[in-house]
């Protein structure tokens, strides 16, 4: 049958079972065996396959890549092969099982993915630039999702929607008009990852809803520690810091605000998002 997956944080994990259905049976069930998993390549932000070998795989197996941020099952896989493929999205070295349906583990390996530097992307406004660098170990989901709207384009000529004197500055979502364009789905809440909400660092805008981030991003101008989730499920995720430019975060900061389009403390005169790239 079509595999299923399911995205469980930042670990994907994919449940691969045998046809439903037949006659019932006293035979003992079948349990599968792996004797070796090898992938293509592992490179940050990219698709790796990961082929396991073994016997009848067919009867059902489960697998568990926390470095994955989805898993799917390719087509063509018999009761010796089948390959998972998967965008590689956590830092450092993680490990990986494949199980058997009834919690047996039939193999375990490491993914160990380096990353020479952090990620930076470099912001132009209309105010100045500000370069700030990623943290994809503590918040891989956030990152990636970040990444993704950098290079689509997503970001340029979007406006700094929301500033709150001696507290954020809020982007990444709306046009000069206050129009909310089209965005991609919303991710995971990362939440506690051992970052705090410090001054010069970024985190995710969201709804009520914990799991509802999209575009939406904000600069701390301040340190506001009461925006961590001391849960899972609570608080604000935070996953990246400035490296150059605070003074420019501090201008934004204190440009003056009114009431525009139902919404409170918008810049009078727009400040824009001139242009968003990864330049590390």
């Amino acid at each position: 049958m079509k595999a299923t997956s399911w995205l469980l944080g930042a670990c994907a994990s994919i449940v691969l079972l045998s046809g439903c259905g037949g006659s019932k049976s006293d035979t003992a069930a079948v349990i599968p065996s792996v004797t070796k998993v090898t992938t293509d390549q592992v490179v940050y932000r990219k698709v790796t396959n990961f082929t396991i070998t073994g016997q009848n795989l067919d009867k059902g197996y489960n697998a568990s890549i926390p470095a994955c941020l989805t898993i799917t099952e390719l087509p063509g896989g018999t009761a010796t092969q089948r390959v998972l493929s998967c965008k590689l999205v956590g830092v450092g070295s993680t490990t990986y099982s494949i199980t058997a349906a009834n919690g047996t583990t039939l193999f375990s390996g490491l993914v160990n993915l380096t990353l020479a530097a952090q990620p930076q992307v470099t912001m132009t406004t209309s105010m100045g630039t500000i370069v700030i660098e990623l943290n994809p170990g503590r918040a891989p989901i956030t990152v990636d999702n970040f990444l993704n709207y950098v290079e689509n384009g997503f970001y340029v000529n979007k406006i700094f929607h929301r500033v709150i004197k001696s507290a954020i500055v809020q982007g990444g979502g709306f046009t000069s008009d206050l129009q909310q364009p089209t965005t991609l789905p919303a991710i995971k809440l990362e939440t506690p990852n051992g970052l705090s909400n410090l001054r010069g660092t970024i985190a995710m805008a969201r709804t009520s809803d914990p799991n509802s981030a999209t575009a939406q991003f904000y600069l701390n101008a301040a340190d506001n520690t009461g925006f961590d989730g001391l849960t899972a499920g609570t608080g604000y995720a935070v996953f990246g810091k400035i490296v150059t430019g605070l003074e420019i975060m501090d201008k934004i900061n204190v440009v003056p605000t009114t009431t525009a389009g139902g919404m409170s403390d918008v810049p009078v005169s727009p400040v824009f998002i001139n242009s968003m790239v990864q330049t590390q």
